[in-house]
């Protein structure tokens, strides 16, 4: 269940970054898409135009005139090829000698470039596309003028065009000469034929009433022979397969005898037992010889035996097989005999009847098979010729390039959304690398984590002064918070004297110390401030009051206390200038007449807040932290690093100063949403009349319009 909200809350977080650098982002991304726009202003606007045509397959090729005739299937991969083919040397070669590309090609009044160079600027020009589902292709040239580039696309399809028409009347041409000298061939066959065939018939006398005629009967009729002349050839098979047999058993080895009678389809009992038990004593005896046992070894000397035996009884077997192999070989041979001397009995009839014609017959079944062949031939050439006489096209230009009316490049839409990618990308990243790098407070999660403290308020970004305000207004209630939480985390209910203390200037710590102590003031506290940033005061500017005598004076006893108490238009508010600080008087606060005043304040009022400079840069911030209750840091958000921090917090640590807490300043609650809930009470604030405020006569609008800046015009400290 955790999961979600965690995703959630680092979405938030990079939207967060997002909306706080927004100004870097639409910065980067205005200069990119400036960038973009003066490339795209300043490249040369190209043309183009495109040919489309269709090519077909070349299936031309020797034609099979005696065999079967293969066709050919689809080739995926042929428009592919044509591709690759269309951006070879031997197309854009010719293309770039015609229109004297080489020329076109060259700088205007420079050296003209190599046949090399125009092949490739040619070939990058190029662009090749396939019609879907079509063997047509769509080839497309850019170029500077759109009547050349037109030119080039149409040269270009002429060139394939020929080239492929060239390779398809050479492929036929090809196939003709194979195919004229295959019949070439079969004439000669015939003609020998039919020599051969009158030979015989002028020899034997034999009269034939229709020489190229097969179903003319020459000579007296065929008698059908009654004898089965099936049983003789079987058992001719058989004495072959039977004297096979024996000539193989003759050559046999006793250690070739069980596989050569398994061949032989000779099943032998004693063979089946004997052969293996040899065969176990042979691989015996070796594995003894193999293991280190010597040739006189009784295991070996009775393996050996063994063998012998064995050996013996196998060689005897198989005199036996052979033997017997000779007796059925005997008595199927007189089997054949007697069937041959049946059939000679037969055929003697019409031997002398068909003896003279059966060869004159072959002789002309020859002859006519011979002939039908070359006729199937000769129309097949007949037929290759007829189709040379018929234009075949290989590629078919269907639409001829033309000049194109407007540039196709730069594609100033696809380039500018393209840039504008590029520069929401740069400008993200850029602004997340930045804050990456950004080691600052930028959450109250960072300053509880890095100093340890608790963050007792947010000062939203642009608050006014409240001394100066008239009525009650929203931004009174941030410091309202404030001392809330300052009552809080006291350490003691005696402990009321502070000092707002930062690490560097500019962090709105008088500010904040000034608002403070007035909303405490309004909340019933007698409150006393005194400036003691003695090198750079800030508080009489807040009061409008003169800053010729004040602290400086007391503690360098020209003064005493009450002379430089000073009441203020806002009741239970007093406040003591800084002074003038001499040059000599350097360091005036590490004295006892300082400490003597923290004492005698701390007695006379309910809180007594103490303006410090800078404490890493300034001494007298140190001073003022080891003399007071209590310390509170004031950090501007976003401004410094979180090392300079730590080192805020170990200075009031070293000097034995409290550290309560911690105030983050200047937020910008319209960009760090994760701070939105801390000022979210201005929605309870209606607007209303504004009213003058206690001692103070009622004054327009318009002039207490005029002493509200929203800002002090002075920097804080």
């Amino acid at each position: 269940m955790n999961q979600p909200s965690e995703v959630k809350l680092h979405f938030l977080d990079y939207w967060r970054v997002i909306k706080l650098r927004m100004g870097l982002i639409m910065l980067a991304f205005f200069l990119v898409m400036i960038t973009a726009g003066i490339t795209t202003y300043f490249l040369p606007r190209e043309y183009f135009s495109r040919v489309k045509m269709d090519v077909k397959e070349d299936n031309s090729g020797p034609v099979q005139v005696f065999g079967q005739q293969m066709a050919r299937g689809y080739n995926p991969n042929f428009v592919t090829l044509q591709f690759q083919v269309l951006q070879t040397t031997e197309i854009l070669y010719p293309v770039i000698e015609r229109l004297d590309l080489i020329k076109e090609y060259s700088p205007a009044g420079g050296p003209r470039i190599r046949l090399q160079e125009a092949f490739y600027k040619l070939r990058n020009a190029m662009q090749l596309q396939e019609v879907r589902n079509t063997p047509m292709i769509e080839l497309g040239i850019y170029n500077t003028d759109p009547q050349l580039a037109a030119n080039i696309a149409n040269t270009i399809a002429i060139v394939y065009q020929e080239k492929r028409q060239a390779d398809l009347e050479q492929n036929v041409n090809r196939g003709l000469a194979q195919l004229d000298e295959e019949v070439r061939k079969k004439r000669k066959e015939v003609e020998d034929a039919a020599g051969l065939a009158a030979k015989i018939r002028a020899r034997e006398g034999i009269t034939d009433p229709d020489v190229d005629n097969s179903s003319s009967t020459p000579g007296p009729a065929e008698q059908v022979m009654t004898l089965d002349v099936a049983k003789v050839n079987e058992a001719r098979s058989l004495v072959s397969q039977l004297s096979t047999q024996l000539q193989r058993i003759d050559t046999l080895k006793p250690e070739e005898l069980m596989d050569a009678l398994r061949t032989l389809n000779i099943e032998d009992p004693t063979v089946m037992k004997n052969l293996p038990l040899r065969q176990d004593a042979m691989a015996e005896e070796a594995r003894l010889l193999h293991s280190g046992v010597g040739e006189n070894h009784p295991r070996i000397k009775s393996l050996r035996a063994q063998r012998a035996v064995y050996e013996d009884i196998l060689s005897r077997q198989l005199d036996s097989i052979r033997r017997s192999q000779a007796t059925k070989l005997k008595i199927e041979q007189d089997r054949l005999a007697a069937l041959d001397a049946e059939l000679d009995r037969s055929k003697k009839e019409q031997i002398d009847q068909k003896g003279k014609l059966l060869e004159y017959v072959d002789a002309k079944n020859k002859y006519i098979l011979a002939r039908k062949v070359v006729e199937n031939a000769e129309l097949t050439l007949a037929s290759e010729r007829m189709k040379i006489n018929i234009q075949q096209t290989a590629a078919k230009i269907w639409e001829k390039a033309e000049p194109a009316m407007y540039p196709a490049k730069p594609k100033v839409p696809a380039y500018m959304a393209v840039a504008a990618v590029v520069g929401l990308l740069v400008g993200c990243a850029l602004a997340f690398f930045i804050e990456y790098l950004d080691t600052s407070v930028k959450t109250l999660d960072d300053a509880e984590r890095f100093l340890q403290s608790p963050v007792l308020a947010v000062i939203p970004k642009d608050v006014s002064i409240l001394i100066r305000t008239a009525g009650d207004t929203a931004d009174a209630e941030a410091y309202r918070i404030l001392r809330a939480n300052v009552e809080f985390n006291k350490p003691s209910r005696d402990a009321n004297t502070f000092t707002l203390i930062s690490g560097g200037p500019g962090e709105g710590k008088s500010t904040t110390l000034n608002n403070l102590a007035f909303t405490c003031a309004r909340g019933g506290y007698n409150v006393l401030v005194i400036d003691a940033d003695l090198r750079r005061p800030a508080q009489h500017t807040f009061f409008d009051v003169e800053n010729n005598i004040g602290l400086t004076d007391y503690l360098i006893g020209t003064a005493d206390l009450e002379d430089v108490i000073k009441t203020t238009r806002i009741d239970n508010l007093s406040f003591i200038a800084s002074g003038q600080l001499p040059e000599e008087s350097v360091g005036i606060l590490n004295s006892q007449r300082m400490t003597d005043l923290v004492r005698k304040v701390k007695t006379q009022y309910d809180l007594v807040f103490f303006d410090a400079p800078p404490i890493l840069g300034v001494s007298d911030g140190s001073v003022l932290v080891s003399e007071v209750d209590m310390t509170i840091m004031v950090v501007q958000h976003r401004r410094f690093p979180r090392a300079m921090l730590q080192r805020v917090k170990q200075a009031v640590a070293n000097v034995g100063g409290r550290l309560i807490g911690v105030v983050i300043n200047n937020v910008d609650t319209r960009h760090d949403e994760g701070y939105g809930y801390y000022n979210n009470y201005t929605d309870y604030y209606a607007p209303r009349r504004p009213e003058a405020p206690r001692g103070l006569p009622a004054r327009a609008p318009a002039a207490i319009a005029a002493i509200k800046p929203a800002r002090d015009e002075r920097e804080d400290y």
